[in-house]
């Protein structure tokens, strides 16, 4: 399963998803707290950073991505799922 997360309202992410024809869903994490859990965001940020975290089959963080290269990084998760398995 893929879910994006933003500070977006359910609202401006539900238009997000559908002008862009996204796959997937887009949480709202308006105070901000599941992006702090997950390091995407400081207390008191405006924003999240870009990253992306890859959950494990046991609801553990199995890798965190701080940098990503979106033309390579779907065959990176790929990768990296496959190894979970």
């Amino acid at each position: 399963m893929i879910l994006g997360v933003s500070f977006d309202s359910q609202e401006a992410n539900g238009a997000f998803k559908e002008k862009f024809g996204f796959p997937y869903d887009l949480l709202s994490d308006t105070g901000g707290a599941m992006s702090q859990a997950y390091g995407a965001a400081e207390p008191g940020a405006a924003v999240a950073s870009r990253v992306s975290v890859l959950i494990g089959p046991d609801g553990n963080v199995a890798k965190a991505y701080a940098t990503v290269k979106p033309a390579d990084h779907p065959d990176e998760v790929l990768a990296d799922l496959s190894a979970l398995s």
